[in-house]
């Protein structure tokens, strides 16, 4: 991987917030993000998983710039985010763009859908009154929304319709980079498929880097290119989606691939032992943050902290003094030909948006 493919990066990036001080003693801080290096690559589907509380919403806001570091550098081709001026930073919202978790929360109930759609463009002042209605019409009929919607209000629209807008809103400058944190965890199951597959579609159409966080890790075995887990603020395992879901080095991974459902009730498989919640981000566990949590913890990793490695043939990096040692679960490779029915719905979902889009197109003014 060049200088070139990497379009934003992490560089010992670390985030405490204050958590009040205390009658006698120092203040304390709870420690959100540890430490964490990344590179996402320009074009690729990067994906940040964990359990909630472990710091990954946090990093998404660190990567957008939309809070600061408290130590590390953040770059966006190359540029150090904090180096930028109040305009710089403006102008680069254009280029790096978030959809929210909340679909419901995101949007300004008080302005209109084409409004909320064409805010961006009249921020980075992109086109006349006249183009950016026409963008609006033809965003919203992309993200599978009527252009009538334009005139229509927040509240009028189900969930999963309200991430669609969001998701329109988060286009509409023409990003490079496209940020969701847990873009589909407030909606239904049947909805999350359709946003999830809309995300795929967009982008392919647009050359987007799509950068996701989730605690569902079903969904991001289907779209993500590479994976980092996420444990108490800290990177523990980073790799190809296809060779962490079918061998994890972590425990911490390989308990959460675990936890996947098996599309067969019948089927039945050994479940990794992990028991207990996350230790208190004020005061973490020294080593190894994982060891009062892990079956395989010996006297090292209660009192060295484990470096993430470099990256092996095969890209994988993991945070484990055991890496290589423990025979660890993982899944099978999921195929077309071992999942029939699966392949014969995404035929079903590409034939109706082909449709949807060749009907926009008949719609569109000349």
């Amino acid at each position: 991987m060049t200088t070139a493919d990497i379009i934003l990066e992490a560089e010992a990036v670390e985030c405490r917030f204050p958590a009040g001080k205390p009658l006698f003693g120092a203040p304390r801080f709870v420690h959100a993000v540890n430490g964490v290096d990344l590179a996402i690559r320009r074009g690729e589907t990067f994906a940040v998983v964990g359990e909630s509380g472990c710091g990954k919403s946090t990093l998404a806001r660190l990567l957008t710039r939309l809070i600061r570091p408290s130590e590390g550098r953040v770059r966006y081709k190359g540029q150090d985010l904090e180096t930028l001026s109040d305009r710089e930073t403006r102008s680069l919202r254009q280029h790096l763009q978030f959809i929210f978790q909340d679909p419901y929360a995101s949007l300004n109930p008080r302005m209109s859908v084409g409004a909320l759609i064409e805010e961006p463009l009249r921020t980075h002042g992109i086109g006349t009154p006249e183009t950016r209605k026409a963008r609006v019409r033809q965003l919203l009929t992309r993200v599978g929304l009527p252009a009538e919607a334009a005139g229509r209000y927040p509240h009028e629209f189900s969930g999963g319709q309200r991430q669609r807008i969001g998701i329109a809103r988060a286009l509409a400058s023409g990003p490079e980079v496209l940020i969701g944190d847990e873009p589909v965890s407030a909606l239904d199951v049947s909805i999350q498929a359709q946003v999830v597959n809309l995300l795929a579609d967009l982008k392919a159409e647009f050359g987007l880097t799509l950068v996701v966080i989730a605690h569902d890790l079903a969904v991001i075995r289907h779209m993500a290119d590479r994976v980092a887990v996420m444990y108490l603020g800290e990177i523990v395992e980073l790799a190809p989606a296809s060779v962490l879901f079918a061998a994890p080095q972590h425990p911490y991974t390989e308990a959460l691939v675990a936890a996947i459902p098996l599309p067969d009730p019948t089927a039945r498989r050994a479940r990794a032992h992990v028991e207990g919640e996350l230790p208190n981000p004020l005061s973490p566990p020294p080593g190894c943050r994982f060891h009062p949590r892990c079956p395989h913890a010996e006297a090292r990793c209660r009192q060295e902290r484990p470096a993430l490695s470099a990256p092996d043939a095969q890209g994988r990096q993991v945070a484990c003094h055991r890496a290589g040692e423990l025979s660890l679960s993982g899944l099978a490779p999921v195929t077309a030909a071992q999942s029939p029915e699966a392949a014969r719905r995404f035929d079903l979902y590409r034939a109706a948006r082909a449709a949807e889009h060749a009907q926009g197109n008949r719609q569109e003014p000349s």
